[in-house]
């Protein structure tokens, strides 16, 4: 029976590899010297470029803010950070950690803890789409619920692993971009679809307000969902909201102090610290008066030095 079917259809032998491999020497053989040379050139450029393309977007770090080319910004780049600090209640600094090694069980790379270490070696993020009360600032005081705000962030975000959408620039050189958390039980790279968005987790929270300046930033999600996050807070009275909508907006608070006007934050309208209330704007105003004098100051000193 096995003769039979052997006859009827024949098994197809393998080539010898010794055959193939003469085949083989034997057409390269035949093609021109430099078009081998060439075509050996073009595949080992190609290679040479496909890894650097490879290094520079997937392990290469990104040191601070000053090297994020309008290119990464163009593109919306997310990148995976280290939260070394967080500075305000809207801002914080990641030591960028591209590729692996990073976190065990497979570490093999340090991320520094040092001040001195980590000084021109952080990314400074600031929170798209949201606006924190103000903390105090070069003599200006800080803005009710502003350390509360402070320490929401903190616990959610400091020595933590989150991915950054970097968007833009601003003013002050930081980088406006999303914020992911990595998801509990999925791996980090789909955190920018499933992780939980800090911006607005803190809209949820009730410790910041909307963003709505020039500039701002929204992202898949729209200005409408920020805005609707900011009601259902400002309902429930969560957060920043506890005493009422009344109050001073941050960037109403930095307007104010940035033309030297003065005003009363009625935010705080039946909280503890209402009672305070006469102290507390005359001590504004005391330090307001205390920084217009050391501002004169420090106008005549500049001049005296430009005559000399």
């Amino acid at each position: 029976m096995d003769t039979l079917t052997n006859k009827l259809f024949p098994r197809a032998s393998a080539p010898e590899p010794v055959a193939v491999t003469s085949a083989l020497d034997a057409r390269l053989a035949s093609l021109p010297p430099h078009l081998v040379a060439l075509s050996a050139f073009l595949l080992g450029g190609a290679s040479a470029l496909t890894a650097r393309h490879a290094y520079a977007r997937y392990f290469r770090r990104i040191p601070n803010s000053d090297w994020v080319t309008p290119d990464i910004l163009a593109k919306r780049r997310w990148v995976k950070g280290y939260v070394t600090s967080v500075g305000d209640a809207d801002n914080f600094r990641i030591y960028h950690t591209p590729g692996f090694g990073w976190s065990w069980p497979l570490k093999f790379r340090r991320i520094p803890s040092a001040s001195r270490d980590l000084k021109d070696q952080t990314i400074h993020i600031r929170l798209a789409g949201v606006d924190a009360p103000e903390g105090a600032h070069f003599g200006r005081p800080a803005q009710q619920f502003s350390e509360e705000s402070l320490r929401w962030l903190k616990n959610h975000v400091e020595g933590k692993f989150v991915y950054c959408q970097l968007l833009r620039k601003d003013q002050y050189a930081r980088i406006v971009g999303f914020a992911h958390m990595k998801p509990r039980f999925l791996p980090g790279l789909l955190a920018r679809f499933t992780g939980r968005n800090v911006s607005l987790d803190m809209l949820r929270a009730g410790w910041v307000e909307t963003y709505e300046q020039s500039g701002a930033e929204y992202g898949k999600w729209g200005k409408d969902e920020f805005l609707r996050l900011q009601t259902e807070s400002q309902i429930a009275k969560r957060g920043i909201w506890k005493y009422g909508i009344s109050g001073e907006s941050a960037a109403d608070y930095k307007r104010r102090h940035a033309s030297g006007s003065e005003v009363v934050d009625h935010r705080t309208a039946g909280s503890p610290s209402s009672t305070l209330g006469t102290v507390g704007v005359a001590s504004t105003t005391s330090t307001r008066k205390r920084t217009v004098a050391q501002k004169g100051l420090f106008d005549r000193l500049t001049r005296w030095m430009r005559r000399i």
